[in-house]
This record gives structure tokens, C-alpha cells and sequence, in this order.
């Protein structure tokens, strides 16, 4: 059939396109492809066109329909590649052509995807979110450890669920993360906390050492302690660190909301065992710690999701009263689907960029009005993409609006919240000539419970998104990938292409994902 390059140009029709344009499979002829777009308007997409099953002409086409439409189609496979696009190919095959490349980078995370992704991703003129559908199935390979040898060693780039089937292990190397942490050894820290996520994403419980050959991040310490545990049930190093008096004190007085390691670490030093002693030696404390130790025994309790969700009630009501049209969020454990946790985190915007500058000062006021805040401190947003940017150091404290709080929570508001009954007035009735007392009883009809609410412009939206909704470590590794794979810069305000010189933006967290070459992690499978 022969075909008019005119109609083609005036075609809008992408399917038309495509029903009419791209030529069936036919013999090798020595035609060269250009080497690179003209313009590249998708510069985070590095896609491949495997030529196998295709041949060289079908192939021609598709790359050079990609580069019109300023897709980035590369000639020869790298480690920069991000999606490999073959048809008529099982996973199997395209995943066995890819172990022979000897440009192959083994820790980078490659898309092996059917045509229908590219195809789709013409006709929408962007590329779209990578979808069940489109990727090619690999099977594990039948000699070892399937779940050993495809262990990626980033935390982001593994799924990890909430329940899993190794706490037995994780909890004894948490409390030596822990308490490296309390000795101000956060590389140790650090250490026992990524060998614990490997076991968490584990989809068998670990029963002999050898389970553990070929994983990732499994230090010869960690492994030691896994080791013991496996063979006599405990651990005498893990026993030790949690019965001793310096890491108990320091659980109690870093559980007090406004303290920190290094003031836990002076006070221990000074004698200090416990919040008692604090008020018993009169030590000089700053509002939010004598909050914190007024407090104490409610902020010890874990807040329930029934609570979290009264709580968003609240906080929706109180925005929407001050600011029409805006977007609340439960962020953090809650997010990533916890039953239980130590506080709760909204996040906050609106669509009209802008509207949210100041905005915190008139929800706590708002809130204030209704009885509802034991404690506030509100810090104004101090982010300047210039600046701020790329310099960042490697931690997540972001520099938005943010409001760090104790609210006043009605135990019967949590009850009538079952029954869809629950009101702010529920909320705050019983306590409006209630004062709090230096002591709070654990008879009254309130409890005090701990809430961050951040208030972030909507273009940093989905970079605020993914900040706050953890795990901690899952947030850090991701902030390592993008530093040590993608020479990129990723914090709760923007990402920033060192290569390119340029801020990458995002509407959504799968664009982010997409960025750093990624596959898309929901939150529920983010509890590294």
C-alpha cells in the first residue's frame, strides 16, 4: 500500500498513525538512524527499542517517531538506559539479552516493557506511568536463592510490606541500631537498621545462616547476631544493650517530646535516670519540654488509626474553615497503612499556588479558639530553590511552614467516631473549663496526642508527599540512590539534575519515581 507522507504529517489521530505507519517485519536494509533527538523534551526517559523479533526497519520507525515527539531513544544500550521496549519477546528473553551487555550496571533498575507502553505513551505525547500490564514477567532463575539473587541492595528499590515474617530478627537489630544511635554512632545506626530491612522484605522466615548468602547490607556484626539468635534463641550482646541502665535512661528521656540525644546524653551524665528526676532537680526546661514531660505518660501511648482519623477531622474542619479549597493529607506510618503509631502528620496545600502562604498562623488560631491545643510552635517556611537546592545536605529536615503540636483529644469523640457521630464539638466538649494540670490523670476524659501538621506550595507537592511519608530509611535510601546513581539531588521540596543543571518537576510521586529510574513502590510497601 502506498501511503502519502502529506496525509501522514496532517494525521492527528495517533492510532491512525499506527494502524497505517508502522511497517510489518521485513529484511535488514542498511538504513542509518540519526544519533540523537533534536529536541528532548523527556530528558528523565532513557528508553531502549530492542531490535530482536522487530527488525531493523520496524525499529528505524519507532525510534524516530519517539525523537518527533521529544522522547529520548538511544542507539546502543547503557547503564543509562530506564525502560527497554521489545516486542513479541518473553521477560525471560529480554532479561537474558540484557545480562550480556556488557554495559550492563547490575544496581541499576531497568523497565523491561511490552510495546504497548511506547505505543500507549505516542498516543497520550508523554510517558506514561509504567503499569502492571506493560512489564514483561521474569522468572526466577531455578538455581539458588530466587529471593537472595534478586535482593536489590537501595531499600527503595525493594517492596516491603508492613507485616513480615523476620521481626524476631529485625527487633533484635533495631535495638542495636537504636542504640548506636544513643552513642552518637550513626553509621552504626545506620547499618543494623539496612541489614534489618533486607529482612523485612524477605517473603520466607530465615531459619539457618545460609539463608542469608548472596543478600545485601548484611554486615559481618549483623550477621553474628542473626547467627546466635538462630542457634541458642537470643542474643547475650542484644539482652545486654536492652537491660542496661544507660540505653534504658535514654529510651525514657528522649521519649520526652522536645528532647534529643545529645541532651538525654548531658542529663544522663549528670546523674538524671528518669522524667521525675527532671522535675525533682528543677532542671531548666524550654516550653515544648515541659510540655513534653507534662504530657509524658499520654505521648508514651501509642495513637490508634480511630484516633488518627478524629484527628483529621478536626484538622480538615479547621483548614477548610480558614482556607476554602484546600488539600489535607494523612501522611507518615498512618499513610503506609499502621494500625498504631507515635503521632500523626497531615500535609496541607492548594491547587492555587500561593494561597497557602500563611495559612498556619490562622488554623492554630482557629484550633486554639476550639480548646484543642495543649502545646504549638509554628516555624514559617524558609525554602528558596536557589539556595536551598542543590546544596542540601543528606537529611530530610525540610524548611516548610510546619506546626509542631500537642492536641487536646476527647476519648468520647473517639468512641462516637465509630458510630459516625463525631463532631469538633464532640471534641472539645468537657474540657472548656478543664485546665491541665502539672500531673495530667489518666482519668480524665481527654488524652494529649502529639500532631505535625506542614504546609507545603502546590508544585512541591509531590515531592513533599513522598518526604513525609516515610519509612526513615526508605526516604534516606532513596536520597542515596538519587545522589550515588542518578548524580541527582532529592529532598521534601524539589529534585535537581546535576548533570543537566536543572530542577525536575513533578506532579505526582511516580514521576519522581520515574526520574530516578525506579520502579513505582505504593506507600503500604515502603516500611523499610
Amino acid at each position: 500500500m502506498k501511503v502519502n507522507l502529506d496525509d501522514f504529517r496532517q494525521t492527528e489521530d495517533p492510532e491512525c498513525i499506527f494502524s497505517t505507519m508502522i511497517p510489518l517485519k521485513r529484511k535488514k536494509v542498511s538504513q542509518p538512524v540519526s544519533q540523537q533527538n533534536d529536541t528532548c523534551t523527556f530528558p528523565h526517559v532513557s528508553i531502549f527499542i530492542l531490535e530482536r523479533k522487530m527488525g531493523t526497519s520496524r525499529r528505524a520507525f519507532l525510534t524516530r517517531l519517539g525523537r518527533s515527539k521529544g522522547f529520548l531513544i538511544r542507539e546502543t544500550y547503557s547503564s543509562s538506559i530506564t525502560h527497554v521496549v521489545s516486542e513479541n519477546n518473553s521477560g525471560d528473553e529480554v532479561q537474558a539479552w540484557l545480562d550480556n551487555q556488557t554495559e550492563r550496571d547490575a544496581s541499576s533498575s531497568v523497565h523491561l516493557l511490552d510495546i504497548r507502553w511506547f505505543t500507549e505513551s505516542m498516543e497520550a505525547g508523554h510517558p506514561i506511568t509504567v503499569q502492571d500490564r506493560h512489564i514483561l514477567k521474569v522468572n526466577p532463575k531455578p538455581n539458588g536463592d530466587p529471593s537472595a539473587m534478586q535482593m536489590k541492595s537501595y531499600a527503595c528499590q525493594r517492596r516491603t510490606p508492613l507485616k513480615h515474617h523476620n521481626s524476631f530478627l529485625t527487633e533484635a537489630l533495631e535495638i542495636l541500631s537504636q542504640n548506636a544511635e544513643y552513642n552518637d554512632n550513626e553509621g552504626r545506626s545506620v547499618a543494623f537498621r539496612r541489614a534489618a530491612s533486607v529482612l523485612k522484605a524477605l517473603p520466607h522466615r530465615v531459619k539457618t545462616i545460609e539463608d542469608l548468602r548472596c543478600l545485601p547490607c548484611l554486615g559481618d556484626h549483623s550477621q553474628r547476631v542473626i547467627k546466635e539468635i538462630l542457634e541458642d534463641g537470643s542474643s547475650r550482646e542484644v539482652e545486654s544493650t536492652r537491660q542496661s541502665e544507660q540505653f534504658q535512661t535514654m529510651k525514657a528521656l528522649t521519649g520526652i517530646f522536645g528532647v534529643g540525644v545529645r541532651t538525654a546524653d548531658r542529663w544522663f551524665r549528670e546523674g538524671l535516670r528518669s522524667p521525675d528526676d527532671l522535675i525533682r532537680t528543677g532542671q531548666q526546661l524550654n516550653r515544648a519540654q515541659q510540655a513534653g514531660l507534662q504530657y509524658y505518660d499520654d505521648l508514651q501511648k501509642p495513637v490508634t488509626k480511630a484516633e488518627a482519623d478524629v484527628i483529621s477531622d478536626i484538622v480538615e474542619k479547621a483548614v477548610h474553615a480558614v482556607l476554602p479549597g484546600a488539600e489535607i493529607q494523612l501522611m507518615g506510618g498512618f499513610r503506609r497503612g499502621k494500625e498504631v503509631g507515635h503521632d500523626v502528620d497531615f500535609l496541607i496545600t492548594h491547587p492555587e499556588e500561593g494561597k497557602e502562604e500563611g495559612l498556619m498562623p490562622k488554623i492554630t488560631n482557629w484550633l486554639e479558639e476550639q480548646g484543642l491545643l495543649l502545646y504549638q510552635k509554628t516555624t514559617r517556611n524558609s525554602y528558596l530553590e536557589k539556595m536551598d537546592g542543590p546544596a542540601r545536605p543528606p537529611n530530610n529536615m525540610d524548611r516548610f511552614e510546619r506546626c509542631f503540636s500537642i492536641f487536646k483529644l476527647q476519648k468520647s469523640a473517639v468512641r462516637c467516631k465509630s458510630n459516625s457521630t463525631a463532631s469538633v464539638e464532640d471534641v472539645s466538649r468537657g474540657g472548656e473549663n478543664e485546665r491541665p494540670s502539672e500531673h495530667h490523670s489518666e482519668e480524665s476524659g481527654w488524652r494529649a496526642v502529639r500532631v505535625d501538621l506542614v504546609v507545603s506550595p502546590y508544585s512541591q507537592f509531590a515531592f513533599a508527599t513522598l518526604g513525609w511519608t516515610g519509612s526513615k530509611l526508605f526516604e534516606r535510601e532513596l536520597r542515596r540512590w538519587a545522589g550515588q546513581e542518578k548524580h541527582m539531588s532529592l529532598s521534601s521540596h524539589a529534585l535537581y539534575d546535576s548533570k543537566q543543571n536543572l530542577y525536575l518537576r513533578a506532579k505526582t510521586e511516580e514521576e519522581i519515581f520515574a526520574y530516578l529510574g525506579l520502579e513505582f513502590i505504593p506507600p503500604s510497601e515502603r516500611n523499610a
